[in-house]
């Protein structure tokens, strides 16, 4: 009756090892599809005005005053329909200097621009370059896969780079 009896708890012992294997990578999966999630929607407050410009008022600002977080100048429109402005506001970041005049879109319904082009559209995508290095580490760990978790790294590392390089 023994020997049963230890085949019996040897058995659930198995089970309940699947049981937490299959949670934890249920878990580390979510959680590592939240972190792309957030990097997404958080690079998609900027990237549609950058990527889809059609229709939207485009030109240059030449940056003339730049406080702690923003910057603002001149907006001459560069399309057709957009009106010139005597003051328009860039977010202040490490890729806008005061003297500089750089190709924009604006918002609509605001007087807030964003950068335009090659530059623009790294800048807009890098919070996703960020959720795809700590995405990285979570599949690496957590899931166990460490090809898919240097592809991820690979990419975000590729992104931050090449938008270092562009500002």
């Amino acid at each position: 009756m023994i020997p049963a009896m230890s085949a019996t708890a040897a058995r659930s012992r198995r089970a309940s090892n699947t049981a937490l294997r299959f949670g934890q990578v249920a878990v580390m999966g979510v959680v590592a599809v939240l972190i792309l999630i957030a990097g997404v929607w958080a690079s998609w407050s900027t990237a549609p005005y950058v990527m889809l410009t059609r229709g939207r008022e485009s030109g240059t600002v030449e940056v003339t005053r730049c406080g702690d977080d923003t910057c603002s100048g001149p907006f001459r429109p560069l399309s057709e329909g957009s009106t010139a402005r005597g003051r328009v506001v860039i977010a202040h970041t490490v890729g806008v200097k005061k003297g500089q005049t750089y190709t924009v879109v604006v918002k609509p319904g605001t007087d807030e621009v964003v950068r335009s082009g090659p530059a623009g559209v790294l800048y807009a995508w890098v919070p996703l370059g960020g959720a795809l290095l700590l995405a990285s580490v979570v599949v690496a760990g957590g899931l166990r896969l460490r090809r898919a978790a240097w592809v991820l790294a690979g990419s975000g590392v590729a992104l931050l780079t090449a938008a270092f390089v562009v500002l």
